[in-house]
């Protein structure tokens, strides 16, 4: 843990990242302390600062250049010559050796490759954070590429996962951050990264993503050849495509780029809400686009190593929250989130909405297709701050690729309008899951477990039945033993009264003579005050 740490420290210094903070922006003591930080000793040298970034996520493993391939897909939020050397990390992160991919491909084969393929390319075709692809061809002819994990990676992620784990646990200390959930996000994130480093996981992934777009125009996915495929390496269809971030490519073979960007919602859209089934993982690298008919254009996708799902609840609420956005129903989001669980059960709804709304009015009166979804959710994140709203970990991913979505179709064609591209299919998928269709298919995906029980309906009414009969009979003999309670009580009360009295009238008999005696030599008012005393008394 220790030397990670001071790697980490040493790249960081290496390639001097300090200069890539906006000091102005920072309080004065550390603007001091930057200023007067040792760091500034070392030379930054001819690179430029994006190639130095560039350059120190490599060198720190799989976990940082993920964060810089994020960052890639937001061009909107970074520097263009930052952009352009994160972009690289999509799929030009320095190989591992040909030779060693080609003996981790028979270890794990246990054949020879010579057995496997007719030929196979010892240098490979891309190269990213946790894996390699190499071209090689089957014995029947088919062109394949094959997907090898880099040796020693799992080592070296696991150290980066327990800084990262230790970080959020500081940050869970801190009341202002608490509701970030850090370390569930942090488990959450660990989760989709292992998973990433079973090649097994990633070939069901893609299978399953091909039958859902299964002769669409929209999406192609290539075939895996499933005899070729082991944990750490997987054969399929080799693709031919430009790559999405290829716009000059795209618009040399006359791609509709409108088209191709309001596609890319719609098949973001059609992954999450219909099939409850989405790549979470669609920078650019992983996205290519066919070479054929470029008037109606088709996507390409590759690498389904990180997938995301919803609950029922959570697609519901969340194409809910998108309507009512899209609608400006503030008061509709507020209770939504207060319904939902992302904010307390004791957040009033109006001033949630009130909040909301000063937050979203400034954006929303831009033209749609100016607006940005990711200033939105910053802008409610913000705002959520003063409500104790909680990071969903189960939304990140969500968030994530929408934002990626974004970017990238803002890439693609700068006009594009996210809002007013999704707002059609939204409407139409709640109209058919709240109508007479959605509640066919309900019934028609619950009648098995219905019908499985049915038999034993007269039983469980019976049994209901019972159980509230003995439940009034019990309310019933509670009713009565208060009631008995109550009266004993009262009957002890009104004994108490007439003992207090009784003892009242013997004490005034037995003190009757000296107190005669005592009366006749008093005045009046003194007389008069201890008659309203015993009056008192007697009350009480």
């Amino acid at each position: 843990m220790i030397l990670r740490l001071v790697r980490i420290f040493w790249v960081m210094t290496r390639f001097r990242l300090d200069t890539l903070l906006p000091l102005e922006r920072l309080p004065w003591w550390l603007r001091c302390l930057f200023k007067l930080s040792p760091l500034r000793l070392v030379p930054i040298g001819e690179r430029s600062r994006g190639e130095r970034l560039r350059l120190a996520l490599e060198s720190l493993g799989p976990i940082f250049v993920k964060f810089g391939q994020m960052l890639s897909t937001r061009r909107d939020l970074l520097p263009e010559d930052i952009a352009d050397e994160l972009q690289r990390l999509q799929d030009q992160v320095p190989p591992f050796p040909g030779h060693q991919a080609m003996a981790l491909v028979e270890e794990a084969l246990a054949m020879s490759l010579e057995d496997a393929f007719a030929s196979f390319e010892p240098e490979p075709l891309a190269s990213a954070s946790v894996a390699q692809v190499h071209a090689a061809r089957l014995h029947g002819g088919e062109a394949v590429v094959v997907k090898v994990i880099r040796p020693g990676i799992e080592r070296v992620m696991r150290q980066d996962m327990a800084l990262m784990y230790r970080f959020a646990r500081v940050l869970a200390r801190i009341p202002e951050a608490r509701r970030l959930r850090p370390v569930e996000v942090v488990r959450d994130y660990e989760g989709t990264l292992f998973d990433e480093l079973d090649l097994t996981k990633e070939a069901a992934n893609t299978s399953q993503l091909k039958r859902n777009f299964k002769n669409s125009p929209l999406l192609y996915v290539p075939a895996i050849h499933w005899e070729l495929t082991h944990r750490r390496v997987m054969v399929q269809e080799r693709i031919y495509g430009v790559p999405v971030a290829d716009t000059a490519a795209l618009i040399a073979q006359g791609t509709n780029l409108k088209k191709l960007a309001e596609r890319g919602v719609e098949i973001f859209f059609t992954q999450v809400f219909r099939d409850n089934f989405f790549h979470a993982d669609m920078h650019p690298g992983n996205i290519f686009i066919s070479y054929e008919h470029p008037e109606d254009p088709q996507y390409i996708a590759i690498d389904c190593g990180i997938v995301g799902s919803l609950t029922r609840e959570d697609q519901d609420y969340l194409a809910r929250n998108l309507l009512a956005f899209f609608h400006q129903d503030y008061y509709e989001v507020a209770a939504l989130h207060i319904e939902s669980g992302w904010v307390g059960e004791a957040t009033r709804a109006n001033e949630f909405a009130a909040a909301i709304r000063t937050v979203c009015e400034p954006i929303l009166e831009k033209p749609l297709k100016d607006i940005s979804f990711g200033q939105v959710l910053l802008g409610l994140f913000q705002t959520a701050r003063r409500f104790n709203m909680e990071v969903q970990p189960q939304l990140v991913l969500l968030q994530k690729t929408l934002l990626n979505i974004e970017g990238l179709g803002r890439q693609l064609y700068p006009d594009l309008d996210l809002w007013s591209t999704a707002k059609p299919y939204l409407e139409r998928w709640m109209k058919e899951r709240a109508g007479a269709r959605g509640l066919l298919e309900s019934f028609k995906r619950e009648a098995p477990e219905l019908s499985r029980h049915l038999p034993e309906l007269p039983v469980l009414a019976h049994q209901a039945l019972a159980r509230a009969e003995q439940e009034h009979r019990q309310r019933r003999r509670q009713a009565d033993a208060t009631g008995d309670i109550s009266r004993q009580l009262a009957s002890q009360a009104s004994r108490q009264r007439r003992l207090r009295l009784g003892l009242l009238l013997v004490a005034a008999a037995l003190a009757w003579q000296p107190l005669s005696q005592w009366a006749g030599g008093q005045p009046w008012q003194a007389l008069a005050a201890a008659g309203l005393g015993l009056v008192l008394l007697a009350w009480h």
